[in-house]
């Protein structure tokens, strides 16, 4: 063991690029710090994410499905970047600079959307949609802002878990179920403090707090830099993976026993927290033949291939989180939020889930520590993905259920309360919660030592392919009812739409991906 560790040490070098100190440098107190930046980071985010689609249709006088669209392709970019994030944190920069670097194009994302929302002449007059110019600052903000964010997600839990002995698994996982305690923390602050301010003063101030909170995260985060370890740029994996490929394929034709006798496990124990070769893709053993190629680049490419159907396997559950973005937002709008007078906002119906995982969380390290980590082995990670993909489908279910009564109602002359969307967001706030924080410690822990930035990705990546599958879905979904009469999700009106036969749809949909999940995770 206190060899792996030396090992480990002499990987990771201190801010003057000599080698870090484990007295100096790295620890739970360098991890920290990006626990609390997350807190900053999330918070911005999902002010602003959560709650663009009322500004898409309010103030900018977009069209509610194309707003939803709008939502969805702007939070798919956001969760799509963070592989190229990923990409750079391990091949060129150090995850450090690599987060500074994407935190400071966010900030300047947020710096457009502030101006717009503060001077009346960049928005659109009376009911009309942006023109060209109008259009081109919110675009240019938007995407500005999801690429910050894309690279941001991908460098810090990184960054944070890079700072404890990788040779000590429990460590790590405590780690990551903090830095999702961070996220839900954010996430809570969103919920209560921040819908307040955008509902009450204006989009301009919320852009403003914005702007002031994630300044601070940055400052904090760069603040830290004598106290960190950094893993240094290993070169481009992409490259190592594609070159094993071709020459596995450009030698398709050579006898196991040539490629046994220029087989070698040199340096295998700094790919994979087990030191285990992979014994699958056993074709890509052909690659060695070139002597150019290592066995690492072989196992390197190995492992991350077969964390790919995994990967794939929960991007349906992401495509449910977007509907609380979307058409949960606008059922909410149409409900009765009145309690005693005040308003509630439906975005603040998340804080019922968040209370929830705000609390598990430490309960379940408090376990740990009293019954120890193998008691708990139902929640190891790919237990808890196969947890939260199961709670997406019966999500969708009573998202379907509860639409189906609050449009006959309405119709009928009544309106139901907005409490009960409480059960969609509970559903998939948990849902999200074994699901995410399961796919954070799963790739981080599974990957290959020079991918670690972009395996831990691909989490983030799998929201955004979700995000993006929402909008295909709907346009898709309106393309096929069209045809057979009306579009269930065709016009402005959710009370003549069929938004519950689009949740039964998503119901279904996820079910199925649950029984593929299953397939793979007992195969992994």
């Amino acid at each position: 063991m206190d060899t792996e560790v030396s090992i480990e040490r002499a990987e990771f070098v201190d801010w003057r690029g000599k080698r870090a100190s484990a007295k100096k440098h790295g620890g739970v107190r360098a991890a920290a710090f990006t626990c609390a930046v997350e807190v900053m980071e999330n918070l911005v985010f999902l002010s602003n994410a959560t709650n663009f689609i009322s500004y898409f249709t309010h103030s900018m006088h977009y069209p509610i499905a194309e707003a939803a669209n709008m939502t969805t392709n702007f939070m798919g970019t956001a969760f799509l970047f963070p592989l190229f994030g990923g990409f750079i944190g391990d091949a060129f920069l150090t995850r450090f600079k690599t987060f500074v670097l994407f935190c400071s194009l966010e900030l300047l994302g947020l710096i457009l959307l502030t101006i717009q929302a503060h001077e009346p002449g960049l928005q659109p007059s009376g009911t009309k949609t942006p023109n060209r110019s109008q259009a081109a600052i919110l675009y240019a903000g938007l995407y500005a802002m999801a690429i910050g964010v894309g690279g941001v997600k991908a460098a810090l839990p990184a960054h944070g878990a890079d700072q404890i002995e990788q040779s000590d698994q429990r460590a790590i996982s405590a780690f990551f179920n903090w830095f999702f305690f961070s996220l839900c923390n954010g996430g809570l602050i969103t919920s209560t403090v921040m819908v307040w301010v955008e509902e009450n003063l204006g989009w301009n101030w919320s852009f403003r707090i914005s702007l002031v909170v994630l300044g601070l995260g940055l400052l904090v985060f760069v603040g830290a830099f004598p106290i960190y370890r950094y893993k240094l740029p290993s070169g481009s994996a992409f490259t190592r993976i594609y070159t094993v490929f071709a020459s596995a394929f450009q030698n398709w034709k050579v006898s196991p026993t040539q490629v046994a006798n220029n087989y070698s496990f040199v340096g295998m124990n700094s790919l994979r927290t087990d030191g285990k070769s992979n014994d699958k893709f056993k074709f890509l053993d052909k690659a060695l033949v070139d002597n150019k190629i290592s066995a690492s680049d072989v196992e390197e490419t190995k492992t991350f291939i077969g964390l790919l159907p995994i990967f794939a396997s929960t991007i349906m559950m992401s495509c449910c989180l977007a509907q609380l973005q979307t058409f949960t937002v606008q059922q909410g709008a149409i409900m009765n939020r009145d309690i005693r007078g005040f308003k509630i906002p439906t975005q603040s119906l998340s804080v019922f889930p968040l209370f929830f995982m705000l609390a598990s969380i430490p309960l379940y390290e408090h376990s740990v520590h009293l019954f120890g980590a193998k008691s708990l082995s139902m929640f190891q990670p790919l237990r808890r993905i196969g947890i939260g993909l199961a709670l997406a489908s019966a999500s969708m279910a009573a998202a379907a259920l509860v639409e189906s009564r609050r449009r006959a109602e309405q119709l009928s002359g009544t309106t139901i309360s907005v409490f009960w969307l409480v059960w969609q967001y509970m559903l998939l706030g948990v849902s999200d919660m074994f699901t995410l924080g399961g796919m954070l410690e799963f790739f981080y822990s599974e990957a290959p030592d020079k991918m670690r930035s972009m395996c831990t990705a691909l989490s983030w990546c799998s929201t955004s392919m979700g995000y993006f599958l929402s909008s295909v879905l709907v346009s898709v979904t309106n393309s096929a009812s069209g045809r057979t009469g009306k579009k269930w999700l065709g016009g402005n009106d959710l009370n003549h739409n069929r938004a519950d036969l689009y949740y039964t749809l998503l119901c279904i949909l996820n079910f199925i991906n649950l029984l593929n999940y299953i397939y793979w995770a007992k195969k992994f």
